[in-house]
């Protein structure tokens, strides 16, 4: 039995059942109550209703931590997202599933990764996952049948070694697995398209961040390319350039207007030239160790604003706040306040802040406790801005996020 909606087991049946029992506290923050959504998590956990719960109550808090349910209309990527980025949707395939199309060869890695943080490329892909979950439905409702995955076309042409650098490939891997711990069963096959000799040694590098139901969705193309991808795509929903008929209303056969080509970015838009910022403290991390700041925040709706750089290679950073006073306190035992990720601060300068909802002893965690080589030095400044202060300094601020 397929886990599908009119092809389930009675054994799967009751599975359902009592998966939608358990998270009943959490189905109101879920985008999709419907059993075809839950279906998805329990097929993604091979209907082990402790993993499937455990996966979508992480879902939950992710939702939260990313203000995603308002992505669409709040956050707007940096004009270099924007315009050097490649991909975009265009069109549906033959049975109303929207066509993502990833287009490699243009892409600059190194000059994006120096002009933006890991975090805005990671919020960028989730907007364009939400907004393709979103299409999805209007399909759903269009054609009367429950749409819940796209087909994605992967071009390769163009693969070279620019785009194995590795924080490119840390962050494309951080980028899929995000996708699969959030998103299950959103894609509904792959193509590969024009993939050059080295593909092999670029697949090698990410495959291991895939589940193996994924990668069973991927299917390499050979010279018949085109062809193939008629037999799933009506031409007039094809752009020209891949075999279709499809083009711009102003006849580009790139359908541009749809989809991104990317190039080179613009070393006017790299980070490090231009931010100056003069950091008043230095601390070297060690390899596999920790170093927690801790800074008094005297007053609820105080701006906790930090700034940090980090030399030669990434770092993990995130804030809490301690539950006990006077005696020492483990992170783990702290409430978390902005999780702990790691930050590419030697490409790009770290420059974000949080409004502190209560007051009390927030700590500032660089945790190198990854890397068994290689120590960290990192270069920091930290302010506590009282709440009376944050209109004058920081009028245009929210509060909580990138200062720009």
């Amino acid at each position: 039995m397929s886990g599908r909606i009119g092809d389930l087991s009675p054994k799967q049946a009751e599975i359902l059942a009592e998966f939608r029992e358990r998270i009943q506290d959490i189905l109101p923050s879920l985008p999709a109550q419907h059993d075809h959504y839950l279906l998805r998590w329990l097929r993604a956990r091979s209907f082990n209703v402790h993993k499937a719960e455990s996966m979508i109550r992480k879902h939950v808090v992710f939702r939260e931590q990313m203000k995603v349910d308002t992505i669409l209309s709040d956050w707007k990527p940096p004009e270099v997202i924007e315009k050097y980025v490649s991909g975009g949707m265009c069109g549906y395939d033959r049975e109303g599933s929207p066509v993502w199309y990833d287009v490699i060869g243009p892409l600059d890695p190194k000059g994006l990764l120096m002009s933006a943080t890991k975090q805005d490329f990671l919020k960028t892909k989730i907007q364009n996952t939400e907004m393709l979950r979103q299409e999805c439905q209007k399909q759903s409702e269009k054609l009367g049948k429950y749409i819940e995955s796209i087909t994605l076309i992967y071009d390769c042409e163009g693969l070279g070694l620019k785009h194995i650098w590795k924080p490119a490939i840390e962050t494309y891997g951080e980028i899929l697995t995000m996708f699969e711990d959030n998103y299950p069963e959103g894609l509904k096959r792959v193509f590969l398209i024009k993939a050059p000799k080295m593909f092999p040694v670029a697949y090698n590098l990410i495959k291991h961040f895939l589940c193996e139901e994924t990668r069973r969705k991927i299917i390499v193309l050979g010279s018949n390319w085109q062809e193939v991808l008629r037999e799933h795509i009506d031409p007039d929903q094809l752009p020209v350039v891949y075999g279709g008929t499809l083009t711009d209303p102003d006849g580009d056969p790139h359908c541009r207007t749809m989809i991104n080509f990317g190039g080179t970015v613009p070393k006017s838009y790299y980070v490090q030239d231009s931010v100056k910022v003069q950091y008043n403290k230095s601390v070297t991390i060690s390899r596999g160790s920790v170093i927690q700041l801790e800074y008094d925040v005297p007053a609820a709706s105080s701006l906790l604003r930090w700034q940090f750089a980090s030399d030669g290679a990434d770092i993990g950073f995130g804030v809490y706040k301690r539950t006990k006073e006077g005696s020492q306190q483990k992170i783990a035992e702290m409430q978390q306040v902005l999780p702990s990720e790691r930050y590419n601060a030697h490409l790009v300068p770290e420059d974000s802040c949080l409004t502190c909802p209560e007051p009390g002893v927030y700590v500032l965690c660089f945790d190198n406790s990854y890397s068994i080589l290689q120590s960290k030095k990192v270069r920091y400044k930290v302010e506590v801005i009282p709440p009376a202060d944050v209109l004058m300094q920081y009028p245009r601020s929210s509060g909580d996020g990138r200062l720009q």
